[in-house]
């Protein structure tokens, strides 16, 4: 049986961060929903939101999520992984955002992170966002 998924979900964790990611198809494009709590404080308040590459959340700080996900070799912040940033709000944070930079099926089985300072949207390769604290794998429903 060969059936369209029109939805997703990515659980995130990492050191006292818990949330999840729902993905689901749209008319035009892929509306993505994250819920999170347990958010550090940091200078800005922001923290970077990509989807990575890689297809596990494994590793020493999520090592193993490996680059943003970038199938068309764009310069950041163009990658098709790139996101709006999530703003805390005393260490919760809300965003829904529709995109068109991927299809539902082209996420699958790759990672969404969360980083620990704020996107640049100019330092190349990944926006100069700190360190990982946080990662789900998107996983179809």
């Amino acid at each position: 049986m060969n059936e369209k998924m029109d939805r997703a979900r990515a659980k995130l964790r990492g050191d006292g961060i818990f949330g999840f990611a729902e993905f689901s198809e749209a008319l035009d494009g892929v509306l993505v929903t994250v819920s999170v709590r347990g958010l550090p404080e940091n200078d800005t308040g922001f923290f970077a939101l990509h989807i990575h590459e890689g297809s596990s959340c494994a590793g020493e700080r999520f090592s193993q999520t490996g680059g943003h996900y970038n199938p068309k070799k764009v310069p950041h912040p163009r990658h098709s992984g790139d996101l709006p940033p999530l703003m805390g709000c005393r260490g919760r944070a809300y965003l829904s955002v529709l995109t068109d930079r991927f299809e539902l099926k082209d996420v699958i089985n790759k990672t969404l992170v969360i980083h620990s300072q704020a996107d640049d949207f100019h330092t190349q390769p990944a926006g100069n966002a700190g360190e990982k604290i946080a990662c789900g794998v998107v996983e179809g429903l």
